[in-house]
């Protein structure tokens, strides 16, 4: 007899009604309903926003909801095929009576449904939520730094992403993948990403950073290696309000005599507006930038025992040595590697250095997804270092990945909403004991221990390729070209 039927014993409902959740949870350790009911807080009105459907609506098997976090679900598990999700559905649905089919067909279609818009501002919404969490921001600075730089990843050998995301430089054809570069801005107090672009690999960085400007607000500071450092790129922020901090390009030598020196090894130097205009900036916009700049110029050494000393320039608009000493801004580009182990994050951990859709518009959403997923992820970070007064970037973000993914079930399945706050709270203090230890000027290279196995390059397309059997049996299979 169900629960809320029962004549008798009213006080037995809840318990009654609570073994009725925690069977249907049983089958499924982990689902996308676990991952919605942790992380859908970060949301405004608890959930994505969709466009508006017209008046005559379907009702689907996979309503926009269940596919976004579906996807979310996906890509928390790194390689989860499409068929695992359809059975985490089947698990966690069919006990109540909804029954789907064995095929992937289906969410497939429902993906290539789920508007791109939706994901951008799920992005947006989860790093608003992150930034709110974050309230002790920048350690030692009073103002908001943005991160921006880029990365790559491959997609799938198709002709349809060929097109849209060509070879590397040099590549054979058939022989490599496509190559999709990606030009992210972060928050450095959260981590979170706040913004994304995609273009082909023979974009350069600052032709995209262009589309950035709008998302910096009066009093941010923008963040960057030399390939932003540049006059058109300074000078926009500044009309903003926004100051810059990047490290100097390697071809602008600084005039030491036409330069106002105001502190060992640091100087305030006037930039011109060049005489040709960027081929990526508009004529208005290149109108409206002023006729100079003054930025200041400082050298810094990095000194580290037993290596060489290091030298780096850095190029920054601010100009007050008294508010902001070179070692304080020296010490905020050291910090920009935080994006760059915010990358390794996303491509090693959670294994997006390598998309699986077959056409540039799933693409795409598989990217966002990706992003989406690692904003939650860091606002469970941030509301860990908050409340527990650890600092972000120790905590551990595979941990955090794992903690929530074992805690998910729990919290789903809890008899009350006293047990599960519980269980939340708990988790966050397990995200925050959870720390990376303090290693200050440790690198581990990039190299790996197991050994390939001996086959050969492919230094043809596959089609063109047949195995000689008889041939290379030591080095592994030799292969030929048919004749």
């Amino acid at each position: 007899m169900k629960s809320n039927t029962t004549p008798c014993f009213p006080q037995f409902v809840a318990k009654v009604a609570a073994m009725g959740k925690r069977a249907s949870a049983v089958a499924a350790p982990s689902s996308p309903i676990d991952v919605e009911a942790q992380f859908s807080r970060f949301l405004p009105n608890r959930g994505p926003e969709f466009p508006a459907d017209g008046p005559r609506r379907r009702v689907r098997k996979y309503p926009p909801a269940m596919v976004f976090w579906s996807f979310i679900w996906q890509v928390l598990k790194p390689r989860t095929t499409c068929r695992e999700v359809v059975r985490q559905i089947q698990a966690t649905r069919e006990t109540q009576n909804f029954k789907y089919d064995e095929s992937t067909s289906a969410y497939c279609q429902a993906r290539t449904r789920l508007p791109e818009s939706t994901l951008r501002k799920a992005m947006a919404d989860t790093a608003k939520a992150a930034a709110q969490l974050s309230h002790a921001g920048v350690p030692g600075w009073n103002r908001p730094v943005k991160v921006v730089d880029a990365t790559s990843v491959t997609l799938p050998d198709t002709a349809a992403n060929r097109e849209a995301y060509p070879y590397a430089p040099g590549q054979k054809p058939g022989c490599g993948f496509p190559n999709m570069k990606v030009l992210a801005l972060s928050s450095l107090a959260s981590g979170a990403v706040l913004a994304a672009r995609e273009t082909g690999q023979h974009i350069h960085d600052i032709r995209m950073f262009k589309l950035f400007f709008d998302l910096f607000k009066p009093g941010d500071i923008a963040l960057g290696d030399r390939a932003f450092c540049a006059f058109a790129s300074m000078a926009a922020l500044l009309l903003g309000g926004v100051d810059s901090v990047f490290r100097l390009h390697q071809r602008r030598l600084l005039d030491k005599r036409r330069s106002r020196r105001i502190g060992p090894s640091d100087w305030i130097a006037t930039w011109k507006r060049p005489i040709q205009r960027p081929d990526y900036i508009e004529q208005k916009e290149w109108d409206a930038l002023p006729e100079s700049i003054q930025v200041r110029i400082f050298r810094v050494q990095l000194k580290r025992n037993g290596f060489r000393t290091k030298t780096l320039w850095i190029a920054t608009t601010l100009l007050d040595p008294g508010a902001y000493p070179a070692e304080r801004i020296a010490e905020l580009y050291r910090m920009r590697w935080d994006i760059e182990l915010g990358f390794r994050d996303l491509k090693t951990t959670m294994a997006m250095e390598e998309l699986r859709c077959r056409t540039p518009a799933m693409a795409r959403k598989e990217l966002l997804a990706y992003l989406v997923a690692h904003n939650f992820i860091r606002c469970l970070e941030a509301e860990a270092a908050t409340r527990h007064g650890v600092p972000r970037h120790r905590i551990s973000f595979k941990g955090t990945i794992d903690a929530a993914r074992s805690f998910h079930p729990a919290m789903f399945c809890a008899r009350s909403k006293g047990k599960s706050k519980e269980l939340r709270d708990r988790l966050v203090e397990i995200i925050a004991l959870d720390l990376v230890p303090e290693r200050p000027g440790r690198r581990e290279p990039r190299a790996i221990k197991r050994r390939p196995k001996p086959y050969p390059l492919l230094t043809k397309p596959r089609r063109e390729f047949r195995e000689i059997p008889h041939r290379g049996k030591k080095r592994g299979a030799a292969w030929s070209s048919l004749s």
